[in-house]
């Protein structure tokens, strides 16, 4: 059985209205990624994500980048608690 980490991911910036969500699922999906995204009250981007063995850079990669209307000003991410509500798999995005 390959490792998985759960992170929790803030991201900040012009990344609401902009199909910041539906790109993070894209990429997510693309590398096997289970979670969701959402957006948040502030303007900020909420992602919890788990992670397989191998896809952390290439996933923070592509959340710094975000699509070509994001202005992403800053991502903060952290290992996420074990009592979290990640799934084991599927990435949606949530409302």
């Amino acid at each position: 059985m390959s490792m998985t980490e759960v992170v929790h991911v803030i991201v900040k910036g012009r990344v609401q209205g902009v199909g910041y969500r539906y790109f993070v699922e894209k990429v997510a999906l693309r590398l096997g990624i289970a979670g969701w995204v959402r957006n948040l009250p502030g303007g900020e981007v909420e992602v919890l994500a788990r992670l397989p063995e191998g896809s952390k850079g290439k996933f923070l990669a592509a959340l710094q980048q975000g699509p070509a209307m994001a202005r992403v000003g800053a991502v903060e991410f952290r290992a996420a608690g074990g009592e979290n509500d990640c799934p084991q798999s599927g990435f949606r995005v949530r409302f």
